[in-house]
């Protein structure tokens, strides 16, 4: 894709969103329930779309809402439902809905103070903190669509076990709430925002300090704070927003909010490749801002608008590459851990670098690789069996010092202050890192790109099996594996990867576009990276053939 002509530079008025009339559809349209494109479906992490294009309205929520409902009583979830939400335009609006039905439906929702702003991980430290000292079970429901543009709204649901709920729970939810939005209104509680605000069952709850004061027994704080590092904050316009200032006091930081500003139009963006604005903190156009003043800090990194994601900016190599970050922080993690067993398992999504494989060889830690989508991890994490878990866009979270469960979900608030923890504590930022890790390990050459396909192809991703694929050679190295199904957990993968001793692809259909993406890693080099994205293209069209396409 050609970079755009705009990407790295201040939105312009003309891209800014029309908020009042985004809002305004929202309460106004009433999607199809016909078109599968306005009905409810839950992806890799939740319910997203616009209210736009019918795709993200009331009727939505208020169906998904009596469908969780639903649910709790069934499994018999009786402790508290932890709500939060992000700066999205359409975020307030769905908060409100929500409140209307889990009030009208008697259940315990705790909501931000004041209305406030919170994190996704702030969320799923919640609902865990709860869980270990209570019996009744708590779970939690975090409105945003992550780092996409503004005229996005998103709504996700946690269950007990603290992270993004699994196809087997979100499954129950989509179908149930899809019968309710085809019967309109009916089968749906609800009470008047008014009444449901002061309703006995909402607890209008400080989320901040009890996050902000446990961040000690998951960081060295102490180490952060006598160092004394100039650290710089973006939090890109999102929910952590309000989180940085009480963390600097709370441990003595000095550190600066490079942007305070709360805008649903997020006109402060500087525009991504495509010429979106879209808040992706791994982004290095949409981190221009940052990056452009790196050199005033010996730290800096910025959040998605929930706080899910994390990028980390340096003096040694600017916006440090997600992959990059990933294995050094698992690097660091396990060599500084000590309360962490020697069996705790490295977690890594399977398009995620293969440097994080070597790493774990080094180190001799097992490697848990699974599907897309955090989801996989949770309850490994919970168990205490995997204590680092990462994926490629970004996102990742690890436990606490004597090995125990932090968050379930991705806390790019942790993954930021652990740059700053290494920094500290070793002298070197994490690009310096990296770097090292290079010179033992080899240094890999990674690229996304898209093919197109129809419907009917991305389909066959699913029916795909190893057998279907004849090759037995990618860019002159010999096929090691052929996976359809996650080595970690045995997950069908929805797609293929096939690796070589030093390279791989990945390839796997687009939920919304009529393209596959093709995921791709050399050790060799650039060269190598290329013939290992066209032969993956005729691999990949072979494969379709074999399947009847």
């Amino acid at each position: 894709m050609a970079l755009h002509e705009l990407a790295g530079k201040l939105a312009p008025q003309r891209l800014l969103e029309n908020i009042p009339r985004l809002v305004a559809a929202y309460y106004l349209t009433t999607p199809d329930p016909e078109d599968p494109a306005q009905g409810i479906a839950f992806g890799t992490s939740g319910h997203r779309g616009s209210s736009l294009n019918g795709s993200f309205n009331e009727p939505h929520i208020l169906a998904v809402c009596q469908s969780i409902c639903e649910y709790r009583k069934k499994n018999k979830i009786t402790g508290p439902l932890f709500m939060g939400m992000d700066t999205h335009a359409l975020s307030e609006p769905a908060l409100a809905t929500a409140l209307e039905v889990f009030a009208a439906n008697d259940v315990a929702v705790h909501i931000q103070q004041d209305r406030g702003y919170t994190p996704t991980p702030v969320i799923s430290h919640a609902i865990l903190t709860w869980n270990q000292n209570n019996t009744s079970l708590a779970d939690g429901v975090v409105i945003t669509p992550s780092h996409n543009p503004p005229k996005y709204g998103g709504f996700k649901y946690n269950p007990p076990q603290g992270g993004p709920a699994d196809t087997s729970i979100t499954q129950v939810i989509q179908d149930r709430a899809n019968e309710i939005l085809k019967k309109g209104t009916k089968g749906i509680k609800r009470i008047p925002f008014e009444k449901a605000i002061h309703a006995d069952c909402v607890t209008h709850y400080d989320f901040v300090m009890p996050y902000v004061r446990d961040l000690r027994n998951i960081l060295d704080m102490d180490a952060i704070s006598a160092e004394g590092l100039r650290i710089g904050v973006d939090p890109m316009g999102g929910a952590s927003i309000g989180f940085w200032d009480p963390i600097a006091d709370t441990y003595e930081l000095d550190l600066v909010l490079a942007n305070h500003r709360i805008d649903p139009t997020f006109s402060f963006m500087t525009v991504d490749k495509d010429g979106k604005i879209r808040m992706d903190c791994s982004s290095r156009h949409a981190m221009a801002s940052l990056i452009k003043h790196k050199d005033i800090y010996d730290i800096a990194f910025g959040n998605d608008p929930d706080a899910d994601r994390h990028g980390i900016v340096t003096s040694s190599s600017s916006l440090l590459n997600p992959n990059h970050y990933l294995a050094v922080a698992a690097d660091y993690l396990f060599r500084t851990r000590t309360g962490w067993g020697k069996d705790c398992a490295i977690g890594k999504t399977l398009v995620s670098s293969s440097m994080i494989d070597r790493v774990a060889k080094e180190l001799g830690h097992p490697l848990f690789e699974v599907p897309v989508g955090f989801k996989w991890f949770a309850n490994e994490m919970l168990a205490g069996r995997c204590t680092f878990g990462g994926e490629e866009s970004a996102g990742a979270s690890f436990a606490r010092r004597d090995g125990s469960v932090w968050t379930t979900d991705k806390d790019g608030i942790i993954m930021d202050l652990l740059a700053a923890e290494i920094t500290a504590q070793t002298g070197r930022d994490p690009g310096e890192h990296y770097q090292a890790l290079v010179e033992r390990h080899g240094s890999p050459v990674y690229e996304r790109t898209d093919a197109p396909a129809t419907n009917e192809q991305k389909a066959a991703f699913k029916v795909l099996t190893p057998d279907m694929i004849t090759a037995d050679s990618l860019a002159g190295e010999r096929i090691e594996a052929i996976l359809t199904n996650a080595p970690g957990n045995d997950a069908p993968i929805g797609g293929l990867k096939v690796t070589t001793k030093n390279g791989w692809f990945a390839a796997r259909p687009s939920g919304t576009e009529e393209i596959y993406k093709i995921y791709a890693e050399s050790f060799i080099g650039l060269a190598h990276l290329k013939t290992i994205q066209a032969q993956a293209q005729e691999i990949v069209n072979a494969a379709f053939k074999a399947s009847g396409c």
